[in-house]
């Protein structure tokens, strides 16, 4: 058993359990920042575990967002590992860890949020509870964690162009249409199916997953510069007077605490 701040773990063989726990609704801030870094560093010796699946404590938040009133502090933290303070760096160091990563999806999962799942080598997804959206552009912002990166890979121009752009939410169903996720699962069948799946793949040799990965990785994970001009063009934006505004805005309608807001955030960003 590991000691993190939020997230909450448990090893079963070859396999480490990781449940995102964070009150009130799960925000990436430098908490859970700061757990990634030593998750990584963990994984990066390649020794304990095969596979990791990423899960959440609270059925109605994955990662809904960063704290946006802490993004200077989460990115100093990530800067520790990466040696940058670019979170979009710290997801792509995630994605080449030495284990298999699987993100097991219920609830919110938004912005930053959507990006720390893209950087996972795989995702399911709750069928029934599974929200999904990049909402960067209400803030006329780009997606800086890697958003841009994996969902035109994964999604095709047309559609990361429509999930970029429209700051809506799209539930599990589409999801798994775009190509946002491997799968869209039951409720009642997500967990069942993603141990067994977990499981299965730690029964095999270590050295050939870690080959798969890299091979895998070679051909559709962006150049780290990519992610850098990604995560600076991000930063920018935070300083923008009109991004100040509709921050403050949406603030000051209840979001980043528990309720309607942040439940249909999708809804609610397009008439602010």
């Amino acid at each position: 058993m590991h000691e993190f701040e939020v997230i909450t773990s448990k090893t079963e063989g070859k396999v480490l359990f990781a449940a995102i726990d964070n009150p009130p609704i799960n925000l990436l801030g430098p908490g859970l920042v700061r757990d990634l870094v030593a998750l990584i560093k963990i994984l990066d010796k390649g020794d304990d575990y095969k596979v990791v699946v990423f899960s959440s404590a609270n059925p109605d938040y994955f990662i809904p967002h960063v704290d946006v009133t802490r993004i200077a502090e989460y990115r100093a933290v990530a800067a520790e590992l990466t040696g940058e303070p670019s979170l979009s760096l710290l997801f792509r160091r995630l994605s080449e860890t030495k284990a298999i990563t699987i993100a097991q999806i219920a609830g919110r999962v938004r912005g930053a949020g959507s990006e720390f799942v893209l950087a996972c080598d795989m995702r399911f997804a709750s069928r029934e509870k599974a929200i999904f959206s990049q909402l960067e552009a209400a803030f006329g912002q780009v997606a800086g964690s890697g958003g841009v990166q994996h969902l035109t890979r994964l999604m095709g121009r047309g559609r990361a162009f429509e999930v970029l752009t429209s700051s809506e939410d799209y539930d599990a169903g589409l999801a798994e249409r775009y190509g946002w996720i491997n799968r869209a699962l039951p409720d009642n069948e997500l967990e069942p199916f993603v141990t067994a799946l977990a499981h299965r793949i730690a029964k095999f040799p270590h050295q050939g997953l870690l080959d798969i990965k890299e091979r895998i990785n070679a051909v559709a994970l962006a150049p780290a510069d990519d992610y850098r001009h990604d995560s600076d063009l991000f930063g920018k934006a935070t300083q923008n007077q009109e991004t100040k505004d509709r921050y403050k805005a949406i603030l000051d309608l209840g979001f980043q605490q528990p309720g309607n807001t942040e439940l249909n955030l999708g809804e609610i960003l397009g008439s602010i």
